[in-house]
């Protein structure tokens, strides 16, 4: 199938495609369109990589960067059979700002360390700060959010996509919610799983779960109190993370709420333990809470069952929004990969940190 595309808000952006074919990674090489005149793009498509249906979008690199519609709002995904030849699509606006221009909300990301310790693990790992676009030029303190899988988090070329983290809070700060730090921890490649893993079980029988949480109350949080400007109450610090890191986020906030006020759910892998919030948490220590969690549709049979199963097992033990109160957002079209928690990530950090 060939695509020839118009749009009437040409720059120097490369155009690319992304959609069901590959995973809705942003900046996908081979689906970077031909520029044939201003304003003109055109794209042949392999036969090899064709669903029966093609669910798409255009994209400038990034997800703030994707097409818009005339009046400057995003678009539905489009859908189209691919058992036609040519297809001509427009674009009227584009999100994002031009790479020419000045983006004065753009936030600062400062590695802290390649080679950061982890004494609990006899490991090193790299962390890096994403700091608010202010965050040198005033004297504010800021509450902290810990992120897991670090690579996927605002690197455009991660091989699985990105969540687009930077961009996301560029955005947040020009509507005024953008005053949070985010430590952005790297996974451990090989290690991984078991990192996030805290109990062995039939499914995972490795588990280094207890000692990375370990890490990240005994060793981190002080390291980035210490060295930024942070608030540190447990209101103020939050934890998040996806499939196994949505896993070790819900297990760190059962075993240390009184470190971890808030939680940022997004797809974990309960199938991995399914009771793992009560076999972490300590009854005689409850504290409020804040969780979003998020789950697709489309990530497997089990997905939204256990979700429901969390939620439901919670109540049933008088933990109500009194206690902890949960924020549930399903995609019935959700999949289960980094496009979809990247834009899931603003609207849960709105809710965790700038409602009431």
């Amino acid at each position: 199938m060939n695509i020839e595309l118009i749009t009437y808000k040409d720059d120097t952006r490369p155009v690319y495609i992304t959609g069901n074919f590959n995973n809705w990674v942003a900046e996908d090489k081979k689906y970077l369109m031909t520029r044939v005149g201003k304003g003109k793009y055109r794209f042949a498509f392999p036969k090899a990589s064709m669903p029966e249906i093609l669910e798409y979008k255009y994209i400038k690199g990034s997800w703030i960067d994707v097409e818009m519609n005339e009046h400057g709002r995003n678009t539905t995904n489009r859908v189209v059979q691919t058992n036609i030849k040519k297809l001509k699509d427009v674009v009227y606006n584009w999100g994002g700002k031009y790479d020419e221009e000045v983006y004065p909300f753009k936030p600062i990301v400062q590695v802290i360390s390649d080679e950061f310790d982890i004494p609990q693990l006899n490991r090193k790992r790299r962390i890096a700060a994403i700091l608010p676009n202010d965050y040198h030029t005033s004297n504010k303190r800021y509450p902290v959010l810990y992120l897991q899988d670090g690579q996927n988090l605002y690197n455009d070329y991660a091989p699985f996509g990105t969540w687009g983290v930077d961009k996301s809070m560029t955005k947040l700060a020009e509507d005024g919610k953008g005053d949070v730090i985010i430590i952005a921890i790297d996974h451990g490649g090989v290690d991984r799983l078991e990192e996030f893993n805290p109990f062995p079980t039939q499914k995972l029988s490795n588990s280094q779960g207890r000692n990375y949480v370990n890490f990240l109350k005994d060793t981190l949080k002080p390291y980035i109190d210490e060295h930024f400007r942070t608030l540190t109450d447990r209101d103020n610090t939050a934890i998040g993370g996806s499939s196994m890191g949505g896993l070790i986020t819900i297990y760190s906030g059962f075993r240390f709420p009184e470190v971890f006020g808030k939680l940022m759910v997004f797809s974990p892998s309960l199938w991995v333990n399914p009771n793992i919030h009560f076999d972490s948490m300590h009854f005689n220590k409850l504290f409020k809470s804040k969780i979003y969690m998020y789950a697709g549709a489309r990530e497997g049979s089990s997905m939204i069952p256990l979700i429901n199963h969390f939620k439901e097992s919670l109540q049933r033990k008088g933990l109500n929004d009194n206690i902890i109160k949960i924020k549930t957002s399903i995609d019935p079209k959700g999949q289960h990969n980094e496009y979809r928690w990247g834009i899931e990530f603003p609207k849960a950090v709105k809710w965790l940190f700038f409602s009431k």
